[in-house]
């Protein structure tokens, strides 16, 4: 088809399909691997294929030797990690759109948060992920933000490590008992702390506490390729938490986030370095603040001049938010049901959304069958490519989850389990202070006796014997190569963390 014959590499999507509803297997619709980290939609009611359009995505850019992540929600794309299985239902459709379809597999990762479910666990530092992004999270106002950000001042500035959601409560009770020690850079009053520590319980409620921690997870282990050149898959499984979506937003933000700031300007390469699938993508949006969803409406304008492609997944497009839906230049609509008015509006509202063409696209939206889905996206020219109706390619890895022996056979080999397997509890601002609470409680016996009068001493600070502390002394050495006296954060407010 005129628009989509590109000279570059590409992803094969499927075949034009004609007005009498057979696929020419002669007219290829593709998307050129050049524009992928212009971003794109997959969108489709339940049951019309949307999860193995993804799925042929993810195993074609892994075979041109580009590293995909998957957020996979149902546990659906286990199957990447294995080869698929020939039936007459894979055999036709290779014969329809031109395909030359063999059962292969793919190298994949299995991941999992902080240990929730199988995969290699994955873990952020609370010092890392920084109070912005934190405060986004738990829905705080501006006067609660900046009162978190005081509160990770004082713990970079002192040299008390923020490893987990422990760590932040003990120093927000410790400053609240304590005002004395912010003299001279602010305070914390006693009500905007109380919010804090509550908006933190409930988080903690979540599963929060399994997330943050050490070892702490390198965003760069994504970006890996094989020794034979192919892209490794690496595929967050969250069946465990797919209840408890403030939990998986956070992770998505602070590892966005985080690969913004670790990865060097790219511009536009001929392929991109990585692309990011979002399975069920409304759990990212649904209940964000305002504030949240403008942090990744920037992220997702931002990480393209990185080379990383953001695709997410969801049943309509009204599920993305208006800002960060002008950014997708890659299309891939499946069937849309009309049941309802609330239906038939997002149908409308869907159809409003491409460009002009032949196609009664009200009515098509309707028909595709499963496996069938309008595509337009943009051309190596970076101009909008014709609306086509297209009969997709079937994968060729397992369409069903990969078996248990198989997912756990693929963890235990990984190298990745190795470094980031067994969680690492050290010495940390819980610790410290709670070392120091503990020193200043009084020995049980009789008074002392009265001493004869002399002249007054000046009275050390709270602050002052926290720091004069042997433990504290100690933990400052330990910790000065990791964190310095001051963590240097970036514009998402996540710490800058040294190569390795």
């Amino acid at each position: 088809m005129k628009g989509y014959d590109f000279q570059g590499p590409a992803l094969e999507l499927g075949a034009l399909v004609r007005a009498d509803g057979t696929a020419d297997a002669s007219e290829r619709i593709r998307i050129p691997l050049s524009m992928l980290n212009r971003h794109g939609l997959v969108a489709g009611a339940t049951g019309t294929g949307k999860t193995k359009t993804l799925q042929l995505a993810a195993e074609q850019l892994a075979a041109q030797g580009v590293p995909v992540f998957l957020a996979d929600i149902k546990g659906d794309l286990s199957g990447l990690a294995s080869p698929g299985t020939a039936s007459e239902r894979v055999t036709s459709r290779a014969a329809e759109v031109g395909q030359m379809w063999r059962p292969a597999a793919c190298a994949v990762e299995f991941l999992s948060l902080g240990g929730l479910g199988d995969g290699v666990p994955i873990r952020a530092t609370m010092t890392a992920f920084g109070p912005t992004l934190l405060a986004k999270v738990l829905g705080l106002n501006e006067t609660q933000e900046s009162s978190l950000g005081l509160i990770f001042y004082f713990a970079d500035r002192n040299g008390m490590p923020l490893l987990d959601l422990k760590d932040l409560i003990a120093v927000i009770r410790y400053l609240t008992a304590t005002p004395e020690a912010l003299d001279g850079i602010g305070g914390l009053s006693t009500a905007t702390a109380g919010v804090i520590l509550r908006a933190l319980t409930n988080f903690e409620a979540q599963g929060a506490e399994a997330f943050f921690g050490e070892p702490e997870f390198d965003v760069r282990d994504l970006l890996r390729v094989t020794q034979d050149g192919r892209g490794v898959i690496s595929v967050l499984e969250l069946p465990a938490v797919q209840d408890r979506p403030q939990l998986f937003s956070t992770f998505l933000m602070w590892l966005l986030a985080d690969l913004f700031h670790e990865l060097p300007e790219v511009g536009d390469p001929d392929r991109p370095k990585l692309v990011f699938f979002f399975d069920e993508a409304h759990l990212l949006f649904d209940g964000a603040s305002k504030a949240f969803l403008q942090s990744i409406a920037q992220t997702v304008r931002l990480i393209r001049s990185k080379g990383v492609g953001v695709f997410f997944v969801t049943q309509t497009p009204e599920d993305v938010p208006a800002d960060v839906l002008a950014q997708l230049g890659a299309r891939v609509q499946h069937a849309l049901r009309a049941f309802t008015p609330q239906d038939a509006k997002a149908l409308k509202a869907t159809v409003s959304t491409f460009p002009t063409s032949s196609y009664d696209l009200e009515r098509l939206l309707t028909e595709l069958g499963i496996g069938e889905a309008v595509v337009t996206v943009l051309s190596e020219r970076g101009t909008p490519t014709p609306v086509a109706w297209t009969r997709l390619r079937a994968p060729q890895t397992l369409m069903a989850p990969a078996g248990p022996d198989v997912i756990q056979a693929t963890i235990a080999a990984s190298p990745l389990q190795r470094r980031y397997g067994t969680a690492i509890d050290r010495e940390s601002a819980y610790e410290i202070l709670s070392a120091k609470l503990a020193a200043r409680q009084p020995p049980p016996g009789p008074p002392p006796e009265p001493e004869k009068e002399r002249a007054p001493e000046r009275k050390q600070s709270v602050l002052e014997s926290v720091m004069e502390s042997k433990e504290f002394r100690s933990l400052t050495r330990s910790a000065a190569s990791a964190l310095g006296r001051e963590i240097t954060r970036s514009i998402f407010g996540t710490a800058r963390r040294g190569r390795r």
